[in-house]
């Protein structure tokens, strides 16, 4: 008989009879009145195996046997004793008595149970290879191989071809820092690891490879939150001769089809179209979640001329928004939001660069400014506050906060508020939260950004971003007003991808680096490679690349994408199962030639 003839956690009343050989890890032993129960573990779950003092060389090694312990058990499949059935398990029907047992190799004490719920995020990263023995581990990244094979399957079936770029490239501004590499062989200068397959894809398309794809590892050196590693996985996809339309189509189809087949999950069809204008102006943010239903409300307009200066002011600066967030009953006597709720929201709209959260309690709008409760009431004239009402839709019992500054921070502040209150216990309590999958394409992306630092233009996306047809003109004489053939696919305030049509005429791209100072010299200092291939012929091209990591935490309900990876970094960007980063020997430096430059210590009194 082979080492292992089924898995643990297949093993069903379909076996019953039969003779089996499973391998596995011992989750549980339990002695109960001279029998000993296992719980025996693989990748696909537990069996019950029974160990009776009747095989007394058996019962022996089943005594010394403890949690974690690599074992093999051969023995019969039999049915549970009536009462005894485990309706959570595949195989929880039936029990194995075992015929003979192997300790494959013992395990010292785990540093934590296997089944504990409340392990923090630095014992589990710090015992990663423990924790990913954990049913939701193992879960998780068998889901995330489901998905990777669904997407290539998909992609396979509509003519895309798997191509590999390199690893070690040339450093290009990209939007984050580079992570670099020294070269040995050429002193002095430096690889970067790529932060995406941007250009090679684009040469890839020059090249007559029309239909690429590639499920590749993309490094950027920024500080990191829930859904940013260092390190992460792009399904990296790109098209020649076809429109903006044609490309959403497919990789909405395509987004559509690994749901229903990994998860078993109808998403929404057709997805919503939204302009990026639209979806700020109403959420505060290009990646709204869909499934909060409150919006802002803009008073810019009513504000000019308040005497509340941080309406008005912000109402007449340049790129200054006001705006307001209705909260349906959030002050409704008994069942409205506490101060204390108040306050906080305060604090942390703070984070956000906001620097206060004014409010106002409709308590009988019948009554006008004197049913309204906020200190900021006496500021605002009867004209104003009945715009406000007007224009929000409040009713008795509703809380209506506000926010006013620059618009980059209103929409910040107000839009990550927008999502708090919505996913709060409140907000989940009156309705202000749906169920279920809501996608949203956003297009219409602007091309450029004003840096008010650098006073200069900076892209939205890249530099390879096309125009909207039309707009070419914009491009030299007022580049705000330049639309993008640009869209960011967004999930549940996700954005799972992103991609444009790329430029693929000379002068065109001419025209965008001048719009961002990028002179002929430094444009063939970075570019040269792409900027040369742009002469042959370049076709129409676009593309679009999918965050898999953010796919698969979506479809798992994970709260980081950390808890989909096999081997994550922290925040900090350190490995704390191979303690990586770490320091290297002298002659390592020598070889690279790199002097590390000593840090002066702070001086102390």
């Amino acid at each position: 008989m082979s080492m292992r003839t089924n898995y643990c956690g297949l093993t069903t009343e379909a076996l019953m009879g039969q003779t089996v050989s499973l391998c596995g890890w011992v989750h549980r032993r339990r002695d109960h009145g001279g029998i000993i129960f296992i719980d025996l573990r693989d990748r696909e779950g537990l069996v019950q195996v029974v160990c009776d003092p009747d095989r007394p060389g058996v019962f022996a090694v089943a005594e010394s046997i403890r949690n974690e312990y690599c074992i093999r058990v051969t023995g019969t499949v039999r049915e549970r004793p009536e009462g005894t059935i485990n309706p959570n398990l595949t195989s929880g029907k039936v029990e194995v008595f075992c015929e003979a047992l192997e300790i494959l190799n013992a395990s010292v004490t785990p540093p934590f149970m296997l089944d504990d719920e409340h392990l923090s995020e630095t014992t589990r990263l710090t015992h990663r290879v423990l924790d990913l023995r954990r049913a939701p581990m193992q879960h998780n990244l068998r889901l995330r191989y489901k998905v990777t094979m669904e997407v290539r399957k998909f992609l396979d079936e509509n003519g895309f071809i798997d191509i590999e770029t390199p690893m070690l490239t040339r450093s290009t501004p990209e939007g984050a820092r580079d992570y670099l590499v020294p070269s040995r062989v050429n002193a002095g200068e430096f690889y970067a690891l790529p932060q995406s397959p941007q250009l090679f894809k684009q040469l890839l398309m020059v090249s007559g490879f029309d239909r690429y794809y590639q499920i590749t590892k993309c490094f950027r050196d920024e500080d990191l939150r829930a859904d940013r590693q260092p390190e992460f996985t792009q399904i990296d996809c790109e098209t020649s001769f076809m429109n903006e339309q044609e490309i959403r189509d497919l990789f909405e189809n395509m987004l559509r089809v690994v749901f229903k087949n990994a998860i078993d999950t109808e998403l929404p069809s057709p997805f919503p179209v939204m302009p990026h204008r639209e979806v700020m102006a109403r959420y505060g943010s290009d990646k709204p979640d869909l499934r909060v239903r409150l919006e802002l409300t803009e008073l810019t307009d009513v504000m000019k001329n308040v005497e509340f200066k941080v309406f008005s002011s912000a109402a007449n600066m340049a790129n200054g928004r006001v705006v307001a967030l209705l909260v349906p009953g959030g002050a409704k006597e008994g069942s409205g939001m506490p101060r204390s709720e108040i306050d906080a929201y305060t604090q942390f709209v703070a984070i956000y660069g906001a620097k206060g959260l004014a409010y106002i309690r409709v308590n009988d709008k019948e009554k006008g400014s004197s049913g309204l409760q906020s200190p900021i009431v006496k500021n605002l004239s009867d004209e104003a506050l009945t715009q406000i009402l007007e224009r929000t839709g409040a009713q008795n019992g509703d809380l209506i906060f506000f926010g006013a500054d620059k618009a980059r921070v209103v929409n910040d502040a107000m839009g990550a508020l927008r999502v708090k209150i919505g996913h709060s216990e409140f907000g989940q309590k009156n309705g202000l939260l749906e169920e279920g999958w809501k996608p949203l394409w956003v297009v219409d992306f602007p091309m450029f950004e004003h840096d008010e630092e650098a006073n200069r233009w900076a892209a939205v996306h890249h530099p390879f971003t096309s125009p909207k047809d039309g707009h070419e003109d914009y491009l030299e004489t007022d580049p705000g007003r330049c639309l993008a053939k640009a869209y960011d696919m967004v999930l549940n305030g996700w954005e799972l991808g992103g991609g444009s049509v790329r430029i693929h005429k000379q002068d065109i791209q001419t025209k965008v680096f001048r719009a961002l100072k990028i002179d002929d010299e430094e444009a063939r200092e970075k570019f040269s490679f792409l900027l040369d291939a742009l002469q042959y012929g370049a076709p129409p091209h676009g593309g679009l690349a999918f965050g898999l990591d953010r796919i698969v935490t979506l479809m798992t309900g994970s709260e980081s994408i950390r808890d989909v990876i096999a081997f994550p970094k922290t925040q900090r960007a350190q490995d704390l199962l191979t303690q990586a980063p770490s320091p290297v020997n002298e002659r390592q430096l020598q070889e690279l030639h790199i002097r590390l430059r000593k840090t002066e210590q702070p001086k102390t009194a």
